[in-house]
C-alpha cells in the first residue's frame, strides 16, 4: 500500500514539474535578443567589406576602369553606342557598362598578349616570333569579349523566347480573372523567373515612378529585340490606343505563340536527321565497315600470302 502511494506521489510530482517547465518556458524577448546580438557583433573593417565582394568587382573592374580610356581611343562614338545597346540586350552581365566593357577588352588583350610573349618569346627563346604571336594574341583577346557578349545575347534571347508562351498564358488567365493589366503583370513577376520576368519587373518599376505604359513596354522591345515579344507588345500598345479589350488581344496572342512554338518544335525535329548524318558518317559507319570488312580483308591478305 505504501509502495502504491509512493509511486502515485512520484507520478504527480513528475507531472507538476513538467507543467512548470512548460509554463515557465517563455519565448525569448526579441528586443533583448537583438541587443545581445548587437553587443556580440564586431564592426567590419574596410578590408572585410571589400573581400565580401565578387572577384570581378574587386580585381577586374577597377583595372578595366583605369584602362577604359585606351579602349575608347580605338572605339568610335557610334561603336560605343552600339556596345551600350548590346550590353542592354545581354541584360548588363555583371552590371557592366560601356566603360567597363571597353576596359575589359583592353585587359583581356593585354593579358593574352603577355601570356603569348611569355610562352613563345621568353620560354621558347624566340623574341621575334614571340612579338608576332603576342600581337596576334592581343588582337584575339581584344575581340574575345565581343564574342562572349554575342553568346550572352543569343542565350538571353533564347531564354526570353522560351518564357514568352508561359508568361503570356499566365497573363491572359490573370486578366480574364478580373485583374488589370498592371496587376496581372505583377502576378506574372511574382510567380515566374527568368530574363523576360526581369524585364517585366523593370517595366513595372518604371510605371510606379510615373512612366507611361506604352513607353515602358517599348523600352522592353528596345532592350530585348525578340520578334515574338515585339509583336506581342505592339499588339498590347495598339489595343490600348484603340480601346480594344486587352483580354481578347492576349487570348489571340497566346494562341498565336502556341502555334509558333509548335512550328519551332517541328522545325527542330525536321533538322534532327540532317544533324545526325554527320556523326553517323564520321563515327558509326567507319566502325561498322571495320567490323564487317575487317575479317574479309584479313582473309584476303592471308590467301594472297599463301599463293605468293
Amino acid at each position: 500500500m505504501s509502495l502504491t502511494l509512493f509511486l502515485a506521489v512520484l507520478a504527480g510530482l513528475s507531472v507538476l514539474l513538467i507543467m512548470f517547465a512548460l509554463v515557465g518556458r517563455g519565448g525569448a524577448d526579441p528586443v533583448q535578443a537583438r541587443l545581445t546580438q548587437l553587443g556580440t557583433m564586431q564592426a567590419k573593417t574596410l578590408e572585410d567589406i571589400e573581400l565580401q565582394q565578387p572577384f570581378f568587382d574587386r580585381s577586374i573592374r577597377p583595372l578595366a576602369l583605369k584602362l577604359s580610356g585606351i579602349g575608347q581611343r580605338f572605339t568610335s562614338p557610334k561603336k560605343a553606342r552600339g556596345t551600350e545597346q548590346r550590353l542592354a540586350t545581354a541584360g548588363h552581365p555583371y552590371d557592366m557598362r560601356t566603360v567597363d566593357f571597353l576596359g575589359l577588352k583592353v585587359v583581356v588583350a593585354g593579358a593574352t598578349a603577355g601570356l603569348m610573349f611569355l610562352l613563345v618569346g621568353l620560354i621558347g627563346r624566340n623574341l621575334s616570333m614571340g612579338l608576332i604571336v603576342a600581337l596576334a594574341g592581343g588582337g584575339i583577346g581584344f575581340i574575345a569579349p565581343e564574342i562572349w557578349l554575342s553568346r550572352r545575347i543569343k542565350a538571353r534571347r533564347k531564354a526570353i523566347l522560351l518564357n514568352i508562351p508561359d508568361a503570356l498564358d499566365l497573363l491572359t488567365i490573370s486578366v480574364r480573372a478580373g485583374l488589370g493589366f498592371d496587376a496581372a503583370l505583377a502576378k506574372v513577376v511574382e510567380k515566374m523567373t527568368g530574363p523576360l520576368i526581369d524585364e517585366f519587373q523593370r517595366a513595372l518599376a518604371e510605371l510606379r515612378v510615373g512612366k507611361a505604359r506604352k513607353d515602358a513596354l517599348r523600352d522592353i522591345v528596345a532592350r530585348t529585340q525578340v520578334p515574338a515579344l515585339t509583336s506581342f507588345i505592339g499588339a498590347i500598345i495598339q489595343a490600348e490606343t484603340l480601346g480594344v479589350s486587352i483580354s481578347k488581344v492576349l487570348q489571340i496572342q497566346s494562341e498565336q505563340l502556341r502555334i509558333e512554338r509548335r512550328q519551332r518544335a517541328e522545325e527542330q525535329a525536321a533538322k534532327a536527321p540532317i544533324k545526325m548524318l554527320f556523326p553517323l558518317v564520321g563515327c558509326i559507319f567507319p566502325s561498322i565497315f571495320i567490323v564487317i570488312l575487317g575479317p574479309a580483308i584479313i582473309s584476303i591478305m592471308v590467301n594472297l600470302g599463301d599463293k605468293i
